[in-house]
């Protein structure tokens, strides 16, 4: 006589496969219970509040703040309406060796620093002068030029 075909392992793999067709089931008819379908518009509707929370209640009509459309400005103010900035900044020259022809100066506003170098300089200049500059976009952030002593 033949040994049946069906071990214990295959066994154990098809009860598996169908203890998960089951579930799979359950959660299906679970869903289909507990959908949304049909409820209508007012159950998907959400409201911003006067601080700008979402909720799902609606707004009171006596806190509406009526707002001129016209007055919105979008975009970038022109340049005309900017004021008009000096270009010459006033500084201090923190470090400037001589040799190899560059250095940095500490703005006095900002306390920002800005490369200089020995082609950007109308005077010869040392370490702690008070300089005059002017700034220019290079390859690495923005550079002093036009560098005169005070």
């Amino acid at each position: 006589m033949a040994k049946s075909q069906q071990t214990f392992n295959k066994l154990e793999k098809e009860k598996k496969r169908l203890k998960k067709r089951e579930e799979k089931a359950k959660r299906k008819v679970e869903r289909l219970a507990n959908s949304n379908k049909g409820e209508g518009l007012d159950s998907m509707i959400g409201y911003v509040d006067e601080y700008g929370f979402l909720t799902d209640t609606a707004p009171d009509p006596s806190k509406k703040i009526k707002i001129d459309a016209s007055s919105i400005v979008i975009g970038i103010p022109k340049k005309e309406d900017m004021e008009e900035e000096d270009p010459i900044k006033k500084g201090k020259v923190s470090f400037f060796d001589s040799s190899k022809g560059f250095g940095f100066i500490i703005e006095n506003d900002t306390q920002a620093k800005y490369f200089v170098h020995v082609s950007g300089v109308m005077e010869e200049i040392q370490e702690n002068d008070k300089v005059a500059f002017e700034l220019e976009r290079g390859l690495k952030g923005m550079n002093a030029v036009r560098v005169k002593k005070i």
